[in-house]
């Protein structure tokens, strides 16, 4: 099995704690970077190859995890030397098996990467996209009109459901043919491109945990939490 970890950028959102640190090697708790356990997760899935997609900070990232002696697995880099968003950095990397998985390396969840695989293998899609059941409240009274500015509907304080991609992906490598190497070409614009053309692309819902630590609110609840998190994903 074979994994890409998404962890070329800036983490503007998580500022200040990435003023000094990419976002991935944030500590949870006191003594893991959230890469370590994601590293950890995969290798319990039976990832035997990690690949890491960096660019801002790179050196750092490099230098705290090495080549994957303390897992006992392999690990190397596909270094960007500009932005690539979120797809374009895996047209850099040469040696991609025919599917493989994509994470982000600020997510933590206890998803089954290996089911997931399989599950895109036996599909025979080119994405398979895992996604998490979420529902908002809005707090104000919500009013429907029509094209002439009538009122044709109210609805008071309604919740709105929706599923949101986790931001883990299982891709074939034939996904990224159409895409121009060294163009910056994001997850939003494999969606589109995939809708339009038809092509195979499906999704894995997950009703398990799941935290995206992109923002400070949720990178202090995890630190306030981290104990029963780090139980939650057997790590």
């Amino acid at each position: 099995m074979r994994a890409v970890i998404l962890a070329g950028g800036k983490g503007t959102r998580l500022r200040p704690y990435t003023s000094l640190l990419p976002k991935p090697l944030v500590p949870i708790g006191e003594d893991r970077a959230v890469i370590e356990i994601i590293i950890q997760q995969l290798v319990n899935a039976g990832v035997t190859h990690v690949t890491i997609a960096v660019n801002h900070l790179s050196n750092l990232i490099m230098s705290f995890i090495g080549k994957g002696e303390r897992w006992g697995i392999t690990i190397d880099y596909s270094l960007e030397d500009k932005p690539l968003s979120t797809i374009a950095p895996l047209k850099l990397i040469t040696d991609l098996p025919d599917h493989f998985l994509v994470l982000n390396g600020d997510i933590l969840t206890d998803l089954n990467f290996r089911d997931m695989l399989e599950t895109h293998r036996q599909a025979g899609s080119q994405i398979t996209v895992a996604t998490f059941h979420r529902t908002q409240k809005i707090d104000y009274g919500v009013i429907d009109i029509d094209s002439n500015n009538r009122i044709i509907g109210f609805r008071e304080k309604p919740s709105q459901s929706y599923q949101v991609s986790m931001g883990v992906y299982a891709l074939s490598k034939s996904a990224l043919e159409p895409i121009e190497r060294g163009v910056p070409y994001g997850f939003d614009n494999l969606m589109y491109d995939c809708i339009a053309q038809g092509q195979p692309a499906t999704s894995y819902l997950w009703d398990g945990f799941w935290l995206d630590i992109g923002r400070p609110e949720d990178y202090d609840y995890c630190n306030q939490n981290h104990e029963a998190i780090l139980k939650k994903l057997n790590i």
